[in-house]
C-alpha cells in the first residue's frame, strides 16, 4: 500500500483529533523518551568524564615536582643530518639529581647535543624520586578534560539515539502493516458501494 503524505504538522501526536490512534500517543512517548535520555545520559556523562580526567590531571600536578638534575659525562654532539633538519634537535644523555631524602638517582632525559658535565638540567619526578614527564598544565587539562568529555558525551547520547530510532522504525512498520490491514478489509466494501451507487442512479 502506497501512502500518500500530505503537508506536515508538528506535534500532531500530542493533540486531540478523531484520527489519532493509541500507537500514535506511544510512538509520541517513545520520541520524547528518547530525546530526554539522549541528551540527560550524553551531558551527564560528559560532564562526568570531564571532571574525572581533570580530577587525575590535577593529582598528577600535585604529585609532580620540578628537580635540576646534573649531566653525567658529556652528551653526545647531534648528527650533521639532524642539524639541517631540526635546529631544537635534542639527544638522549644521562644526569643525575638528588631527592629531598638525600638519595641520589640517575636516568637518561634530552638534553642539548654537547652539553658538558655538569649542565644542569629541569626534569620531574613522582614522590618517590623517578623520572615521570612534564605534568599538563591547568589549561591543557581543561581542554584534555572536554575533549575526551564531549566524545563520552557522544557515546553515551547515542545508545538511547539509536535505540529510540529503532523502536519508532519498529511502531512505523507495526502502524502500515496495521493500515495495510484495515485497507484489506474496508477496500471491498467501498468498492461495493461505488458499484452500487452506479446501479442505483
Amino acid at each position: 500500500m502506497k501512502v500518500f503524505r500530505g503537508p506536515k504538522v508538528r506535534l500532531w501526536r500530542w493533540r486531540r483529533n478523531p484520527l489519532r490512534r493509541r500507537a500514535d500517543v506511544v510512538e509520541a512517548w517513545v520520541v520524547l523518551g528518547a530525546w530526554l535520555l539522549t541528551v540527560l545520559l550524553g551531558i551527564s556523562a560528559g560532564l562526568v568524564a570531564a571532571r574525572s580526567v581533570e580530577h587525575g590531571l590535577a593529582e598528577e600536578r600535585a604529585d609532580r615536582r620540578p628537580v635540576v638534575a646534573r649531566v653525567v659525562g658529556r652528551a653526545p654532539a647531534a648528527s650533521p643530518r639532524r642539524d639541517h633538519a631540526s635546529s631544537g634537535a635534542r639527544v638522549w644523555a644521562t644526569v643525575r639529581w638528588t631527592v629531598p631524602d638525600g638519595s641520589a638517582h640517575t636516568g637518561q632525559v634530552r638534553v642539548q647535543p654537547g652539553s658538558k658535565a655538569g649542565t644542569p638540567v629541569t626534569v620531574w619526578t613522582d614522590p618517590r624520586g623517578r623520572l615521570v614527564g612534564r605534568p599538563t598544565s591547568v589549561s591543557e587539562a581543561a581542554f584534555r578534560g572536554t575533549l575526551i568529555g564531549c566524545l563520552v558525551g557522544l557515546s553515551a547520547g547515542a545508545v538511547p539515539f539509536i535505540g529510540g530510532l529503532a523502536l519508532r522504525a519498529r511502531l512505523e512498520r507495526r502502524r502500515m502493516d496495521a493500515w495495510d490491514a484495515e485497507w484489506a478489509r474496508l477496500g471491498p466494501q467501498w468498492g461495493g458501494w461505488s458499484d452500487h451507487g452506479r446501479r442505483s442512479g
